[in-house]
């Protein structure tokens, strides 16, 4: 297939010439379960206010249950979706997705008993563990070298922008709430006992057109070269970059399956030397971005800024800030992840989220409040919205061997889930005993330590096929 460079839609790279138009539209179509994971990750804590009375929720047990409950579903999602999509495909994985996406939403908005709510939760919580394992391996399996770091990060900013906008839809919905309104009064109130219902519900809409589109999209080449199935990887590569690229990719994902065991990828063979050291770093990827303490802004927004002297109004509106802030400097790691290359913004974001976050606690420490620490923390945001956040998951989708890609980034993205329910639960505790600024230098304890495992541990990927980074790993 000749495809003519004078047009816009493609680009020359090489001896390439890709139909850039099919890739970035087949990759916003996987990218779609980001911006869903979004908005139902953040949406319960717009939530929270008006379902706790509706359930007449009152011990720390039930409410720390209701907020967390999510993430036992994307811990279970993770798991599953390593083994089925090495199975059955990535594309057939999206569309369970996308269908649980759609379905949990509806049933978690219109549940009325407090064990429905959960059950759906947990359902959402399994799509959300399936979207954030799948979409960038599918993304990172259909994108040329040259392109597949900003391509990935766009699942990241999809996530982005379904974080901000549960976080406009809870404002809109809640409205001003008065400092001083009661349970009862909350109860009784429309919010109470229908605008949260809302919350959960509008992501239906995206949900829906996600289920469809998934229908749409093709299989991942290299699953189906590593299934057999040739004619059919060849056409769809064929269609990314022209016959010569189809050549290409054929060769080289055949020469590296080639180099492996005839047998299909299986969990004991995540335990052999060279692929266990690989895990290792996926696993320490993942706990490190969750465990720079960025995503504690983002769940205890309220507690962090009410804390610094700001009311309900206002904790309200900053949260809001606080995902612009987010969006926009996602936008920024677009445009520099494949240019500056992956190893050098983790160096960066790591280093500079452990010294704003020493920062932070000092402010805490000496009772600064107001506009420096909403500064500080914007501060977290942004560094973290350009290195750790999008850039974890380009490496965890690059470094795994093909045959077995999808049950070691199941076990990398299980480890993040693990990680993020560790982080939301132990922050209250850590906040209680050493106070918000012990608990921020611990964070920037761990960031530190981050700088140095990837500074010692973590190989640059940028303008790498998957194939090349595989033989470099393995050597």
């Amino acid at each position: 297939m000749l495809i003519d460079v004078s047009s816009p839609k493609h680009a020359a790279t090489g001896a390439h010439r890709f139909n850039l138009a099919y890739i970035w539209a087949i990759s916003a179509t996987a990218a779609l379960g980001g911006l869903l994971f979004g908005y139902d990750w953040v949406v319960i804590g717009g939530a929270k206010p008006f379902y706790e009375p509706y359930f007449h929720l009152t011990s720390e047990a039930q409410i720390g249950w209701a907020n967390s409950c999510a993430l036992l579903g994307c811990l279970i999602g993770s798991v599953l979706s390593g083994a089925l999509s090495d199975r059955l495909g990535r594309k057939k994985l999206l569309i369970v997705a996308a269908f649980l996406f759609g379905a949990s939403s509806l049933l978690t908005g219109w549940a009325h008993g407090f064990n429905a709510f959960v059950l759906w939760r947990i359902a959402g919580g399994v799509a959300i563990g399936i979207a954030s394992n799948v979409s960038p391996t599918y993304i990172a399996e259909v994108a040329p070298a040259a392109w597949r770091g900003r391509l990935v990060t766009l699942n990241q900013l999809t996530i982005v922008v379904g974080i901000l906008a549960a976080q406009i839809v809870n404002l809109l919905i809640a409205g001003h709430i008065a400092d001083h309104a009661t349970p009862e009064m909350i109860r009784a109130s429309w919010q109470g006992q229908l605008g949260w219902r809302w919350m959960f519900t509008a992501v239906a809409v995206p949900s829906l057109v996600f289920f469809v589109c998934a229908f749409l999209v093709p299989e991942s080449p290299r699953w189906l070269i590593k299934s057999g199935a040739l004619d059919r990887a060849r056409r769809i590569l064929t269609r990314i970059g022209g016959e010569s690229y189809a050549e290409q990719e054929l060769s080289e994902v055949a020469e590296g399956l080639k180099r492996e065991s005839s047998e299909q990828g299986s969990w004991g063979e995540l335990l052999r030397p060279a692929v266990l050291g690989l895990v290792l770093i996926g696993i320490g990827l993942a706990v490190l971005q969750q465990w720079s303490g960025t995503n504690v802004i983002f769940n205890y927004a309220e507690d962090i800024y009410r804390g610094a002297g700001y009311d309900l109004s206002g904790v309200m509106m900053n949260i809001v800030i606080t995902g612009a802030i987010n969006l926009i400097f996602t936008l920024v790691a677009t445009g520099l992840v494949d240019r500056i290359g992956r190893r050098t913004l983790m160096l960066w974001g790591s280093g500079g989220i452990a010294v704003l976050h020493v920062a932070l606690g000092l402010a805490f420490f000496f009772g600064f409040k107001g506009p420096l620490v909403l500064a500080l923390t914007l501060g977290v945001i942004a560094v973290y919205a350009m290195s750790l956040a999008p850039v974890t998951w380009v490496l965890l989708s690059e470094i795994f061997p093909n045959r077995i890609r999808g049950l070691a980034m199941s076990v990398a993205v299980s480890a993040l889930w693990i990680a993020c329910f560790a982080v939301t639960f132990t922050f209250p505790i850590l906040n209680q005993g050493l106070g918000a600024a012990g608990t921020f230098w611990c964070y920037g304890v761990f960031c530190a330590l981050g700088f140095l495992f990837i500074l010692r541990r973590v190989p640059e990927t940028k303008g790498k096929s998957l194939e090349d980074i595989e033989r470099e790993l393995a050597g």
